[in-house]
């Protein structure tokens, strides 16, 4: 199931988070690793970095496995992490406020997340036409890895 998402999100960055989870991105939440891969993690939360400053164009998929078909050269940047969502409800929340822009029933567990970005070379200043597409599938791997890095 996809979902097309279309919001104002402010400081290059929106969140995917459990919902009862402590939304703390603050404290070491975006260290240089994470801004050069463009995605901060913590205990129920990722960070997302965007090229934009202001508005967020994007799609969420939710999915039973892994999408092995991936297009390298449709993107700038690929990144996955892993994310907890052991409430099952998964939320889309955008910065400074993480306003809900979506929520989600999914069966509590740990997800892959990977996350897509295109037409990054094209934003000029705070807007731009880059987007974002993010598939969600169940996995216990965890940690950050770059498939495609963005220069």
């Amino acid at each position: 199931m996809t979902h097309p998402l279309e919001f104002y999100s402010s400081h290059n960055q929106f969140y995917l988070v459990d919902k009862l989870s402590d939304i703390d991105t603050a404290s070491n939440f975006w260290t240089q690793s994470a801004f050069d891969d463009r995605l901060a993690i913590n205990a129920g939360v990722l960070g997302i970095g965007t090229q934009c400053y202001s508005s967020v164009k994007a799609e969420l998929s939710i999915l039973d496995a892994e999408n092995a078909a991936v297009d390298f050269e449709a993107y700038d940047h690929i990144v996955e992490a892993g994310i907890d969502i052991s409430s099952g409800i998964l939320q889309v929340l955008n910065c400074p406020d993480s306003f809900i822009e979506l929520e989600l029933t999914i069966k509590p567990g740990r997800y892959r997340v990977r996350v897509y970005s295109a037409n990054l070379a094209i934003v000029l200043d705070e807007d731009g036409e880059d987007y974002y597409k993010i598939e969600l599938w169940p996995s216990d791997i965890m940690e950050r890895k770059v498939l495609k890095q963005y220069e």
